[in-house]
């Protein structure tokens, strides 16, 4: 630019404001003369602790710069069209200097993602690099931010301002709830419209409540289902609305469930171990079952930890020459703790020392913390979505099942959670023949002869769909194994009745070495799994027999309704 050019453009600046078109531009110009820099690393200052590849990041550089230089070009032209949801309303696409920031947000995520992987380090750096990188770029959206986000902004026009009046008093309310609200929590109440279907507590203890369902038909099958679900959540996930209650499908099915309850551990839990949840809780839950049901073997369901409780649990009772569960089924559960995906950038020796030494006197796992870290996994469905939608917009959220129960958290016992990262995530010792000691046994689970079924959701981000398949290589009995689409929660709980999202199975019933040569063995099909984990489970459920009048038994007599007064304790 000549001289008297840059004279003349800087005395206008000084007399009035540019417009935000021309504020844009000489901002993008300073950012674009700093990164075509003869010295690439001169860009990226930030990073200079960092080794990085000088060739790869000049090759980033000139990618960039290009791109950067066309996008700059078309926001002047023909326009630049968004795909990304978070800036797909029309207030977006209505204003050139919105669309364009959006773009150049979206690009320089893109690029910081793609500097990870020129940094010289080892793959657990990286993906640490790239989880906080992920963080920063989710945070830093024009969208979070009101006057950068002219759908929020049109919206406070439109209402007079009510909207930011509403958005602040949706502010002050989850400041005082202690987290984000995902839906409308006010709609909600545990036994009055989620977790209903009828049944009674047959048996409580420090730990759980056992509860035994009313059966929906005149006949059952007379090996009775037991489900035993996360500890670190509340199991009526497996019981939302009638219409999608895993449990209510079971039932209708004739199967005599039951379903183990947790206790919301509080003070006098603090020192509960992993031990005592296998032995005062997952086997007795089976001992119970088998008790009322008069039935020398059952059916049992582990999802999530839940599920690795339950390996855990039957690891023991092999090991001790008792093999009481004729089939075992898994949902997205974890036992090769080999791939844990993004978790896996919290474990390592120091952190787990240090959760170790907390917990060394006792202590509670804050469930509010867990369900914290959970959400930032995906940050910008699961924690920037809705502070842009309550507090920017003022809006309510809708009343969502699924979110309620997501929002309503349990603590764990400190000694228990620092156990459990050691030994399961941190050195993986589950897996390993007599490399672990649980109730005075050590364990092998190639010893546990069950037939297993597996289910894994295909784009589960806290236990990856290969981490779920590697669980085929552990057991030795025969398997079915599942893949659904959707999440780790969708995934699951998904009925048939809602026609949503495919699954795929495989008629040989050998496994080969990867998840992708069964992939490309598996026939996809419609619809929900459910239809075909009942036909395996009725296979292993023996004959018919008269349905029960009563829950429970005369030893086991029932205690309270269901879903009884361990689930309704909050944190």
């Amino acid at each position: 630019m000549p001289q008297s050019a840059k004279s003349s453009k800087s005395k206008a600046h000084s007399a009035v404001p540019l417009d935000p078109m021309s504020q844009m531009r000489q901002s993008f110009e300073q950012f674009l003369s700093v990164f075509q820099s003869k010295e690439p690393e001169l860009a990226f200052q930030a990073l200079r602790p960092l080794e990085l590849d000088a060739s790869l990041l000049e090759q980033l550089q000139s990618e960039f710069v290009e791109r950067a230089s066309r996008l700059w070009n078309d926001s002047l032209n023909h326009g630049i069209q968004l795909k990304d949801r978070r800036f797909s309303s029309e207030a977006w696409g209505a204003q050139p200097s919105s669309t364009f920031l959006a773009a150049m947000y979206l690009l320089n995520g893109e690029f910081l993602q793609k500097m990870v992987q020129v940094v010289k380090t080892d793959d657990k750096t990286r993906a640490r690099l790239n989880f906080a990188v992920e963080q920063y770029v989710a945070l830093a959206s024009p969208s979070n931010f009101l006057p950068l986000n002219p759908d929020a902004m049109k919206k406070a026009l439109d209402s007079d301002g009510l909207s930011i009046s509403k958005g602040l008093q949706n502010l002050l309310h989850d400041v005082q709830q202690g987290h984000v609200s995902m839906t409308d929590e006010r709609v909600f109440a545990v036994g009055q419209n989620v977790a209903l279907t009828k049944g009674q507590v047959v048996y409580e203890n420090a730990y759980f409540q056992l509860i035994e369902y009313a059966p929906l038909t005149k006949e059952v099958f007379e090996r009775p289902l037991l489900l035993v679900p996360p500890c670190i959540n509340k199991f009526y996930i497996l019981d939302l609305k009638p219409e999608n209650s895993l449990i209510r499908h079971a039932v209708a099915q004739g199967h005599r469930t039951f379903v183990v309850s947790w206790c919301n551990p509080k003070e006098d839990m603090v020192h509960a171990t992993w031990d005592d949840y296998i032995e005062h809780a997952v086997l007795k839950a089976i001992e119970l079952a088998q008790s009322i049901s008069s039935s020398k073997t059952i059916n049992a369901l582990g999802f999530c930890v839940g599920g690795t409780l339950l390996s855990t649990a039957l690891g023991v009772l092999a090991a001790r020459g008792k093999h009481p569960v004729q089939s075992l089924t898994l949902l997205t559960t974890l036992v090769d703790f080999t791939h844990t995906g993004v978790l896996d950038v919290f474990i390592d020796e120091t952190m787990v020392k240090f959760r170790e030494l907390q917990y060394a006197n006792g202590g509670l796992m804050s469930g509010k913390d867990m369900a914290q870290t959970f959400s930032f996994l995906r940050p910008n469905d699961l924690v920037w979505n809705y502070v842009v939608n309550n507090y920017l917009k003022g809006e309510t959220p809708p009343a969502f099942d699924l979110l309620y129960w997501n929002s309503d958290s349990t603590n764990l016992p400190g000694p228990l959670y620092a156990w459990y990262l050691r030994h399961m995530y941190l050195e993986n010792l589950l897996v390993k023949p007599n490399a672990l000691t649980v109730c005075g046994q050590s364990l092998d689970l190639s010893k546990i002869k069950s037939p297993v079924y597996i289910y894994g959701s295909r784009e589960d981000h806290i236990v990856p769909i290969d981490a779920a398949y590697a669980s085929t290589k552990i057991f030795k009995g025969p398997k079915r194994f599942v893949m659904g689409a959707s999440g780790h929660i969708a995934g699951v709980i998904n009925p048939p009745a809602s026609q949503k999202r495919s699954h795929w199975i495989c008629a040989q019933s050998n496994f080969p070495s990867s998840l992708e040569k069964w992939v490309g063995q598996a026939k996809e099909v419609p619809g929900s799994w459910w239809d075909d984990w009942m036909s395996w489970l009725s296979e292993h459920a023996g004959k018919s027999v008269r349905a029960p009048k009563m829950q429970g038994n005369k030893l086991y007599q029932p205690i309270e309704p269901a879903p009884g007064r361990y689930v309704a304790v909050k944190i």
